[in-house]
């Protein structure tokens, strides 16, 4: 190597040797010289050789770490030790104005630690990890003994001279996007400067740690949002799965969003006019829940529902212990230090408080704070689905109740143009055939009365035998077939009289009827004219009236022929039963009344046959009937139905079941009748 003079004198060979006579020798250097630049240049392919080994080690480290900066920051720590000749080591990260001890490497006391990491919190302006943050440059100091601020006595400077014993010290600041993220120490027990290829070498290490620290970041990140894309899809399952369960959505969003956001506990209050009810939770004791559910929030108290009520926006209280207007009335040991408050807005309206809370002081990320917000759009798009759904159901099932009653009415509405036609014909047929039916009655009566006088004129005659036999075989076999045609002719003259009964649109004047009374006076009739005709009926009757039945304006005679019409029905079904079972079978009549408001009901069923479902429907067509031949005209139910629907306003049903029972359902009008007159006046 060439050296140059101060006074700008020519370079002199290092190898040229002058003699005494003052030539210059070209002797070889020194075996000694070549040896120490040979071992020169052998540490320094050796210190390059392990700083590389080194720097490649942190690399597998990193990569390896996934994530986990722990053994990336130990990692980085003791091969700094070794490869600067250091005594130990420690790293800090910096976060606003504080700084917390990550990583630490080397033999010194376990008070060390503790005084450093409770001193480094606040760490003073002189102190080296203070400025090596604030200018971002590489910091040596030769002595820290000689340092300001170890002269200043701060804790910090105190604890790394006195209880670390350090000496000589380095502080290499960890870079990232123009902002330090903390600091890098490596310290000497002695006096003695580190080397500028060891500094750079902790130079190298803290742009490692820097990537390391990156590479977590985003690992931490992708996570995360994995982790937040997961929960939300699961959320989005469970509504579309419990689309009308409000309940379960609830629960799965509150323990959801308490387990992503590392939160201890979370509740969804739901409000209810001026209190917040407890509508899910998650992470609270029993205890705490039955609190919950009996004490509802007030929208005007200083907890943090109602807080969030009247700003309509999210409330995040870091530390509950710093806010002197937050109070939880009725529960002073809250254990919550951070909380968070997500409103449900709906048409900027709240409807409910997504809260989540942290029994240590912990402030919510603004990442945490967007998944909960989204969590809460979310409930309300569950709510206002819930809500939806039942107003459907409710519109679904006042238009089937308006469907079905369209139905009854057009039915009942047939029924009735159906029987006032065939009432206007019957009636109209029934005059035309009663003048020659009382014709046919009146002169078979007088032809059989004929017949008895000619008979008496005869016994005078003189005749044979043979002869008056054959008269008067002849003349009985006449007076009997007179007295079939006055039978038939006054059962014909009966369904006349019944026929001009079920096309009359009134009887009698309407006043206003007992119903207990009369459905009681329809039984005793009904009865007693059942016994008359056959002595050995017998049915057991059962009364259940209503004491506020009350009265209803009606046509009483003919309320009580509708009436004894449904009875001896059930009389007849009741017997008939009793016939076909035999033994052990006892025919029951039940007649039951109901006050309805502003109508009155009247059942009667009996235990008897039952009508077949494809019969009911015809059941109050008029002339129809299930009796055997000769036994019923068909037009006892069509008459009661008339007299109910027509002359009433009011309804009749009938629900049966085929072996067991018969049940007619009336319900009346308690104005019935007045209005289907004023009706027809008007």
């Amino acid at each position: 190597m060439r050296q140059g003079s101060r006074s700008g004198q020519r370079v002199k060979d290092p190898h040229a040797n002058r003699t005494k006579a003052g030539k210059v020798s070209t002797a070889a250097p020194s075996i000694a010289g070549l040896q120490k630049q040979l071992n020169a240049r052998s540490r320094e392919l050796k210190e390059a050789r392990e700083h590389q080994t080194a720097i490649a080690e942190v690399l597998q480290i990193i990569n390896s770490s996934q994530g986990d900066l722990a053994p990336v920051f130990d990692g980085i720590l003791q091969r700094a030790i070794r490869l600067c000749d250091a005594a130990f080591g420690n790293l800090w990260l910096y976060e606003g104005e504080k700084f917390d001890l990550v990583a630490a490497q080397g033999p010194f006391p376990s008070s060390y630690l503790e005084m450093l990491s409770q001193a480094g919190q606040h760490a003073g302006p002189h102190t080296a990890m203070r400025r090596a943050v604030l200018t971002q440059q590489t910091i040596q100091i030769p002595d820290y003994q000689l340092e300001q601020a170890y002269l200043d006595r701060d804790p910090v400077a105190v604890a790394t001279a006195e209880v670390g014993n350090a000496r000589t010290i380095l502080a290499v600041p960890m870079v990232g996007e123009a902002r330090a993220l903390g600091v890098f120490f490596v310290y000497r027990q002695e006096v003695r400067s580190f080397s500028k290829r060891q500094i750079a070498l902790l130079q190298s290490f803290a742009a490692q740690a820097v990537i390391a620290m990156e590479n977590a970041r985003l690992l931490t990140e992708t996570r995360e949002a994995l982790e937040q894309q997961t929960a939300t899809a699961d959320v989005l399952r469970v509504i579309s799965r419990s689309a009308f369960n409000l309940q379960a959505v609830l629960d799965t969003l509150v323990t959801s969003a308490t387990q992503l956001c590392d939160a201890d506990a979370g509740i969804i209050w739901l409000r209810k006019d001026d209190l917040f009810h407890a509508g899910a939770a998650a992470g609270f004791s029993p205890e705490e829940m039955a609190f919950f559910r009996d004490n509802p929030r007030s929208i005007r108290d200083k907890s943090l529902a109602p807080r969030v009520l009247r700003s309509r926006q999210t409330e995040h209280i870091p530390d509950r212990s710093l806010d002197p207007e937050f109070a939880f009335p009725g529960m002073p040991s809250l254990p919550s230090k951070s909380m968070l408050g997500v409103p449900l807005l709906r048409n900027d309206l709240v409807e409910g408080v997504f809260t989540l809370t942290r029994v240590n002081v912990a402030p919510f990320t603004p990442r945490q704070i967007a998944l909960v917000e989204s969590f809460a759009d979310q409930a309300v798009i569950a709510i206002s689905n819930v809500e939806l759904f039942q107003q459907v159901q409710a519109s679904t099932r006042e238009l089937s109740q308006s469907l079905e009653d369209l139905r009854m009415a057009q039915d009942r509405l047939v029924q009735t143009e159906k029987l006032a036609s065939l009432g206007q014909l019957t009636a109209g047929i029934a005059h035309e055939i009663k003048n020659p039916l009382n014709f046919v009655n009146n002169f078979s009566a007088l032809s059989a009365e004929l017949i008895e006088e000619m008979k008496d004129m005869l016994s005078d005659v003189s005749l044979d035998k043979n002869k008056r036999e054959d008269l008067d075989e002849i003349a009985q076999m006449l007076k009997s077939n007179l007295d079939k045609v006055v039978q038939h002719g006054k059962r014909a003259d009966s369904i006349v009289k019944n026929m001009l009964l079920h096309s009359r649109q009134g009887s009698g004047e309407h006043r206003p009827v007992d119903i207990n009374a009369i459905v009681d006076e329809s039984l005793n009739l009904a009865y007693h004219g059942a016994r008359a005709e056959n002595t050995g009926f017998n049915i057991a009757m059962h009364r259940s009236f209503d004491p506020a039945g009350g009265m209803a304006d009606g046509y009483p005679q003919e309320i009580t022929r509708a009436l004894l019409n449904l009875i001896s029905n059930g009389f007849y079904a009741a017997t008939k039963r009793k016939a076909d079972v035999g033994d052990g079978f006892e025919p029951t009549l039940t007649a039951t009344t109901k006050n309805l408001g502003d109508k009155v009901e009247i059942r009667i069923r009996d235990n008897g046959t039952g009508i077949p479902t494809e019969l009911k429907e015809k059941i109050f067509n008029p002339f129809f009937t299930t009796k055997p031949a000769g036994e019923g005209t068909g037009l006892g139910l069509s008459m009661s139905h008339d007299i109910v629907v027509k002359q009433h306003g009011g309804t009749i049903d009938v629900v049966s079941e085929p072996g067991a029972f018969t049940e007619f359902r009336i319900v009346l009008p308690r104005a019935g009748a007045a209005l289907i007159k004023s009706g027809e006046e008007g």
